[in-house]
């Protein structure tokens, strides 16, 4: 969940071409990655953007993670588990492991992240952590946790990077430090944060798995401009590149320095709508302008082929997705008299896209003159993307298009953060439907496959009715590295598997 707004870190021009000139020297055996934008924070309850979680996953551990392949959960920290014949109470046994500080990771430590999550007044989750009724540590290797209610998702929940696990000893003496110097629990440990720069993280020898890990480090460098990170990736001086432009996917592929990894992914791609924006709040202008957008026109213009048009939240290939799920044709002339019908005529919209975002520019300009013939004017407003999160926050803005990868294996985390969650305004969409959120709240406590299926196929259909947001479409992960690392990838949750890469 989880907020996916892409963030830059440099203003536009300048100082976005500033950033492109910083070079990192690495030693042998760090990996360096270039990616677009800086992280926000180190601590994992405050955070909800893939910035920050594709960080923590290599960082911290978890109770329970998600496979290499992103269809299946596995034990973390939790060594097994166990679950009551209610549904109520699960009970842990955590295995031998260390924090980067030396100290053992308790079940005291595991119980006061839970509870933490659930309660803390800077996270972001606790909604979705809402259902704990409480966590308590039985001994220092048992976890006893109750529930409010039976939750079909719990488990997957636990997999979520947001609630990784923390030291709670050195948490609780300065958590404002956290994201200066974490204590880690996972493969890799914080060096330094120079921020708008690098994140650079080293082995971390405590890790229950140290011997399994190959690197002596990573570095995370921050390259805002897309054809910069593409340069210094072609020059040698990056090791990896996420983010990849699509216009350059073509090119690369033929460059005999590099291997190209289109990963299979959860992300898609959308349009946000702010239903509190005048005529925006009325359905049928909704889906006016969903008939005024060609988004065949838009996969094949700004992806080059790579993507595939969207027709739901729920990503291609998850859990529960709807594949009949309706398309709007690309029809502005039906657009024209639904907005007419609708006292919606000559429709003016501001448009915020992040400024030196390649893509998301072009979907602008492109969207701009689709919905052209429907009477509808686009403004294009670019945005400093250190400064996008809080302009959707604020509510100063029609549109604008954003991202979303899934990351647990249940749909439920996303249906609730995009269609039945209040205090994150449903992604800042405002979208407010209280049959659709009572159905949210039904299907997590749903344990018949069968019939929560069916909910969540009927959630698909009530939220393409009200176009809480216009679907996209759907894209692999676009990674390059140097021939000389191997095993550099990224599961369809979009963790990084870096405990597994090599650097030959």
């Amino acid at each position: 969940m989880k907020r996916k707004l892409k963030y830059g870190l440099m203003l536009a021009g300048a100082l976005a071409m500033l950033a492109g000139d910083i070079t990192i020297a690495a030693a042998e055996g760090v990996l360096t990655i270039g990616r677009r934008e800086d992280g926000t924070t180190m601590d994992p309850v405050k955070s909800a953007q893939n910035v920050d979680f594709w960080v923590f996953s290599n960082m911290y551990d978890v109770l329970v993670r998600v496979d290499k392949t992103g269809t299946k959960l596995e034990p973390g920290l939790a060594e097994s588990w166990t679950v009551s014949d209610d549904q109520l109470t699960y009970t842990f046994t955590l295995r031998d492991a260390k924090f980067s500080d030396g100290s053992p990771i308790t079940a005291e430590d595991a119980a006061w992240n839970l509870l933490r999550i659930r309660d803390h007044k800077e996270s972001l989750w606790g909604a979705t952590y809402s259902v704990i009724k409480d966590a308590v540590a039985k001994d220092a290797k048992t976890l006893v946790v109750t529930l409010n209610q039976p939750t079909a998702p719990f488990l997957s929940t636990l997999a979520m990077p947001g609630i990784s696990i923390l030291s709670k000893k050195a948490t609780e003496a300065d958590e404002a430090g956290v994201s200066d110097h974490p204590v880690s629990s996972g493969a890799f440990t914080m060096k330094e944060w120079k921020r708008g720069e690098v994140v650079v993280l080293e082995k971390n020898p405590n890790f229950w798995e140290a011997d399994r890990v190959s690197l002596d480090g990573v570095q995370w460098i921050s390259v805002p401009d897309d054809n910069t990170r593409v340069l210094k990736l072609q020059a040698g001086e990056l090791d990896c590149g996420i983010f990849m432009p699509f216009s350059r996917i073509a090119e690369l592929k033929q460059d005999p320095n590099l291997n190209v990894l289109l990963d299979a992914s959860t992300r898609e791609d959308h349009l946000l709508i702010n239903h509190e924006r005048g005529a925006l709040a009325k359905k049928e202008v909704r889906q006016a302008l969903d008939l005024a957008i060609d988004e065949q026109s838009i996969v094949d213009t700004v992806t080059f082929g790579v993507g595939t048009v969207a027709n739901s939240y729920i990503p291609a290939g998850a859990l529960y997705y709807y594949k009949d799920n309706l398309k709007r044709p690309y029809d502005p002339a039906k657009a024209k008299e639904m907005l007419a019908a609708a006292g919606a005529s000559d429709l003016t919209l501001q448009y915020n896209v992040e400024a030196g975002n390649e893509v998301d520019e072009q979907i602008a300009v492109l969207i701009q003159q689709q919905v052209a013939p429907a009477g509808i004017t686009v403004n294009i407003q670019k945005i400093d993307p250190a400064a996008g999160w809080n302009e959707l926050v604020a509510g100063n803005y029609d549109v604008s298009v954003n991202y979303w990868t899934n990351d647990i294996l249940d749909p439920d985390q996303k249906t609730t953060f995009v269609l039945g969650h209040d205090s994150n305004l449903n992604y800042m969409t405002r979208y407010k439907n209280d049959t659709v959120k009572a159905l949210v709240e039904k299907a997590r406590i749903e344990f018949d496959p069968a019939k929560r299926e069916q909910m969540y196929v009927d959630l698909q259909k009530m939220a393409k009715d009200d176009v809480n947001w216009i679907d996209l479409y759907y894209s692999p992960y676009r990674n390059a590295c140097r021939k000389n690392i191997e095993g550099f990838y990224q599961n369809p949750l979009g963790r990084f598997w870096l405990e597994d890469t090599k650097k030959m």
